[in-house]
Formats: structure tokens, sequence, C-alpha cells
């Protein structure tokens, strides 16, 4: 019984250090860039978002669209306890 929880433990260990609370300290810098022109009458920008890779946020730029019917609400950084995290952009 006693390796059994001792098994479980490890592996509750391993499967915890591999969940990730995608909140840092301090929000990484704004990032500036030209919007290209858009290919028609019927786009909209979609703005770009913060995506979190291997422990870090990792910019992904905007692009043009077509609105689904809704209207798109860009990303925005919410402050927690321990720092910030991104919310991702989405249609509303």
């Amino acid at each position: 019984m006693k390796k059994l929880l001792a098994g479980l433990l490890v592996i509750s260990m391993i499967v915890m250090a591999g969940c990730s609370s995608e909140i840092v300290a301090t929000r990484p810098a704004v990032v500036y860039y030209e919007r290209p022109p858009a290919p028609g009458p019927d786009y909209v920008w979609i703005s770009g978002d913060w995506i979190w890779i291997n422990g870090g946020y990792t910019w992904h730029e905007g692009y043009w669209g077509r609105p689904q019917g809704r209207a798109w609400r860009g990303g925005h950084w919410e402050s927690h306890r321990d720092g910030y995290r991104w919310r991702k952009g989405r249609w509303e």
C-alpha cells in the first residue's frame, strides 16, 4: 500500500509540474506594428494575441478576417494577486 501511495504521489507531482498558471510577474512590453491594408471592405482587424508557450507569452500579430456576424473584442491583461494573465480576444 505504501508503494502505491508513493507512486501516486510521484505521478501527481509530475502532472502538477506540467501545469502552468499562465501568470507572469510583469506584463510583456507593448508590441507596435503597422497594420497591413484590408484585403476588402468586408474584413475586420483581428488584433494580435499573446499566446502561452513553454512557460512564457509569445506575441502573434493580428490579421484581417471576416466578422462572422459578431463583433471582435480584443484581448487584455488581467491583474492577479501574483501578477498578470492575458485574456485572449474573442468574437461576441
